[in-house]
């Protein structure tokens, strides 16, 4: 599996001082020196964390693939035709929320996202949408001309948090068969949310299916503590080593 060094985190704590640093820029640096194997990154609407020219940095220096996570705004495509990062995932996004809280609807928006997504994929931007691990959502974004699927993993995330280690098995099965469903329809599967030092290692189990995970906030968390390119060398150790 790859990893994905999502940086949010990094320009949340700037962003709680307004000021300059931590450099989510650095941190994108550092990650890529530590090996990861990409940068994610989500530039929000109310510009909560990353800001644009931190986006528009990255892009410039980092050498590992970009991908860009957004929601499917008209601003928010602009700015990726602009940029042009590797690769674009498409997310659900309300302003009240914490984090993103699950996956797009695509079945119900078909139409919309196979129109929005054209132009993205004409400028050689890979387009992937965060989606739950459903089948018929599996097999919409395939119908809307995604390159891949990201599996959100939030559910398993929580219920393994919280010892429900059965049901947490259960929705591993459930990340599982999407997956293959994927595969079987020729796209790629990508897989991220809520993932931690700890509850990753049930997620390694579907190395064979998901081929990437992204993972943020944990890696960001453990930086506070032990700096953050052991906090990116450690994580790589587990996903690599399995």
């Amino acid at each position: 599996m790859r990893l994905g060094v999502n940086i949010d985190h990094v320009a949340t704590v700037r962003q709680a001082r307004r000021t300059f640093e931590p450099s989510p820029v650095f941190a994108a640096l550092i990650a890529q020196q530590a090996g990861a194997d990409q940068i994610t990154l989500h530039l929000r609407e109310d510009r909560r964390h990353i800001q644009d020219r931190d986006l528009e940095l990255i892009r410039e220096l980092v050498s590992i693939p970009v991908n860009l996570e957004m929601a499917p705004t008209e601003e928010m495509r602009t700015i990726a035709l602009r940029v042009k990062p590797d690769r674009v995932t498409l997310v659900p996004e309300r302003r009240e929320e914490i984090t993103t809280e699950g996956g797009l609807d695509v079945v119900s928006s078909k139409e919309v996202l196979k129109t929005f997504i054209e132009p993205l994929k004409g400028a050689g931007i890979e387009v992937s949408l965060f989606i739950d691990p459903e089948e018929d959502q599996v097999r919409a974004s395939r119908e809307v001309g995604a390159d891949a699927v990201e599996l959100h993993t939030g559910t398993y995330a929580n219920l393994w948090n919280e010892h429900r280690f059965k049901e947490a098995e259960e929705e591993l099965k459930r990340l599982e068969r999407a997956g293959r469903v994927a595969r079987d329809l020729g796209i790629r599967v990508y897989a991220g949310h809520g993932l931690t030092y700890q509850n990753v290692k049930g997620i390694l189990r579907l190395k064979g299916i998901i081929e990437e995970l992204n993972i943020g906030h944990s890696i960001v968390a453990n930086a506070v503590i032990f700096g953050f390119e052991r906090a990116v060398r450690e994580m790589i150790a587990l996903i690599k080593g399995g």
